[in-house]
């Protein structure tokens, strides 16, 4: 991998690690769907000008149903199912069953040819995570039911999703497909947050966590995603999320006094081996190494 796809990677291990804390503070406040509406709305806001002014929005609505796969494994599902989760189970936890998404996409790519074969090592590999995610489901979960499945679905959307990129969208302009798809969400939210609206001023920690997922977390983190997926490749691309739930992890523990329990020490290791050996190829090769481009 070269400097610049470790920088990518870096940037994207942060910027998607933060939103489960904001989210959990969010959602104190605010219903599921308002809190989606603000932050695609927020985010359509800026970016939405600036790819009409480039010309960049024809091309994409061209595409239309690959335009309305993407916006809806990525962003309209995901973010609804994902902060309705986050009501009932903490910002730690959500985060690091989110880390089941490498191999969701290490299996997408092998039933769809992209990878080579599926050997014993990535088949050991599956086997392992999805222990790591029952330890975790087993001890942490409290009996919600409706959260886990929740959280299923979010991360086969995720995990899916940039699939689409790769082969459908990635000769576009990727500040035209992230813009169109924020703007396409908003609209369709918007008459939902409509009948769950606050009656009041929400707090201004809830205003500045809103902020803060549109404008770093979905604006900018997308347009870094988008140039991590050209740069490393869809599967490569999607192993920051072995990242993400350590940085779920500290957050929630730190400024929010989330407990470490016995099943984020049991779970959460086996998630990430389980993820390293789903994704990694046949043949056995060395660590990547930063190179200049």
């Amino acid at each position: 991998m070269t400097r610049r796809g470790w920088f990518l990677f870096g940037t994207m291990c942060v910027l998607w690690g933060i939103p489960y804390l904001l989210i959990k503070v969010a959602v104190e406040d605010l219903s599921p769907p308002v809190i989606v509406l603000a932050r695609t709305g927020i985010g359509a806001l800026v970016l939405l000008p600036i790819a009409a002014a480039k010309g960049y929005l024809l091309p994409v609505l061209r595409r239309w149903p690959w335009l309305l796969a993407f916006t809806a494994l990525e962003i309209a599902g995901p973010w609804l199912l994902l902060t309705d989760a986050e009501r009932f189970l903490t910002s730690s936890l959500t985060g690091l069953l989110i880390a089941a998404v490498p191999m969701v996409a290490a299996v997408c790519s092998l039933l769809l040819g992209d990878e080579d074969r599926l050997d014993r090592t990535r088949v050991l590999g599956l086997v392992v995570g999805m222990g790591g995610v029952a330890v975790l489901l087993g001890l942490d979960l409290g009996g919600q039911l409706r959260a886990a499945a929740e959280l299923a679905l979010v991360v086969i959307g995720y995990g899916t999703a940039p699939m689409i990129i790769t082969r459908k969208l990635s000769d576009l302009p990727s500040l035209g497909v992230i813009a169109a798809a924020l703007g396409l969400t908003a609209i369709g939210y918007a008459p939902v947050a409509a009948f769950s609206w606050p009656t009041t001023m929400p707090a201004g920690r809830v205003i500045a966590s809103l902020l803060v997922l549109a404008i770093a977390c979905t604006v900018f983190a997308f347009l870094v995603f988008f140039e991590l997926i050209a740069e490393v490749g869809t599967n490569r691309a999607t192993v920051f999320t072995f990242v993400n739930p350590g940085v779920a992890l500290i957050l929630g523990v730190v400024l929010l006094d989330e407990r470490v329990t016995a099943g984020l020490v049991l779970g959460f290791p086996l998630v990430l081996l389980g993820c390293f050996l789903a994704t990694r190829t046949s043949a056995p090769q060395a660590l990547p190494a930063i190179a200049e481009p």
